[in-house]
Order: structure tokens, then sequence, then C-alpha cells
């Protein structure tokens, strides 16, 4: 069974979320702080998805998300915010969260979004082409990474859809809405700028200044395309 981690300190809510998880096939795990979570994650390293509250009584889930990225975790993240907490939202993404959600939401979105991390997470790629190169960079695309020069660049899994996105497509221009939909999936609901904040966190990954990119270019108005 799929394994969902559920870290809310909020009993009530983290019931509300852990009885539909149940209720569409997945294993929940449940913490109600940081610390808990992170051992509750040591000692269960098949969790393919963590739904991280952002306020917590100790750490709070943006220390939990750093904390997953830095120990190499692929994991998909989503993180839970307030509606008003505009900037939870960045900040998760840009922790390395793959999305977000926010309070209150309905149990439909909520397994929407865990159903597309794991599809993601098991996606498979039907090309004969283990491997596509541009520049200094290698795609292996049946070990799912990305080196540069020679060196692995640590990616989520989110990272890795986009990277593989726009290298299958080099010079062409591919709109937000384009993003969204190969990465996220035709039936995601969320907002457009998910796309610019994982864009933005991708290119402190591959660009050699994050600043001036050379690599994912931008197309204004419109979206981005590999290559100048």
């Amino acid at each position: 069974m799929k394994k969902v981690l559920v870290l809310e300190d909020e009993s009530a809510i983290r019931s509300f979320v852990v009885i539909n998880l149940r209720r569409s096939g997945y294993e929940p795990i449940e913490a109600s702080s940081g610390e808990e979570a992170l051992k509750l994650l040591e000692q269960n390293e098949d969790v393919g998805v963590a739904l991280l509250d952002v306020m917590l009584p100790d750490i709070d889930g943006f220390e939990v998300c750093r904390r997953i990225r830095a120990s190499g975790s692929r994991m998909g993240i989503i993180m839970l915010t307030a509606l008003s907490q505009e900037m939870d939202k960045v900040t998760g993404l840009m922790t390395g969260a793959d999305d977000y959600v926010t309070k209150p939401f309905s149990p439909s979105e909520l397994i929407a979004r865990v159903d597309a991390l794991y599809r993601r997470l098991g996606a498979a790629d039907d090309s004969s082409d283990d491997e596509i190169e541009s520049g200094p960079f290698v795609l292996n695309k049946r070990n799912r990474t990305l080196d540069k020069n020679g060196e692995r660049v640590k990616l989520t899994q989110t990272e890795y859809s986009l990277i593989k996105l726009f290298m299958e497509n080099p010079g062409r221009a591919l709109s937000r809405e384009d993003i969204l939909e190969n990465v996220w999936g035709a039936d995601y609901n969320g907002e457009l700028k998910i796309v610019d904040v994982n864009i933005r966190r991708l290119r402190m990954k591959v660009e050699d200044t994050p600043t001036v990119p050379v690599y994912i270019t931008t197309i204004w108005g419109y979206g981005y395309k590999w290559g100048s």
C-alpha cells in the first residue's frame, strides 16, 4: 500500500486527512510535530508523499521540508498552508516542496494532489532513448537523473519532470499552461505561479548565474524555453 506521511498538529484536521487517505487506498502515517515526522520517515523509507503543515509546535514545516531534501530524498512533498499566508506558498516551494494546498481544502482536492504526485513518482518513460544530451547536461531517463559537466544535479520529482519537458523540446516556447498541464497534469486546479516558482528553483540548480539564465530562458508574457 502507498504510504503518505501526514504532519499536522491539529488532531481534528489530521484525522480528517487520514480518514480520506484511507478511503482512497493510502496508508497514512501520522505525526503531530516536526521531530516526530523526521523520526517516522527514518523508520519508513518507503513513504512516497509527505503532507507538511507549516505551523507546528517545534520546528516548522519549512524546516522539515529542508531536512527531507537535504537527506537526498525525492519523495513528493505537499505543504498545507493558510489561505492568507501567501508567502508560505512561495517559501514552501523554494525549500523543495512540489505543491501546496490551502486551508480549508476539500478531500477531493487533496487526494487529487496526492494522486498526481504518486503518478509522477511512478511514471515510466516509454522512449527507447535512455539519454538526452544538451550542452553540458545529460538527462538519463531510465535512472531519472541529470548530470551537468559530469556532476550529479540533485532534483526533486517535479524538477526532473520540468527539465525532461524542456530537454525534450529544445528551442520550443512553452506556455505556462503547457508546462502546468505536462508536469502537474490536465486536472490540476492550482495557480499558474507554481510554474514560475519551480522554474526559479530549478534555475538555481542548473544555471551558472541564475539571475542571468542561459538554459531556461523567459518568453515574456508567455512562458519559457530551453535555450536562448
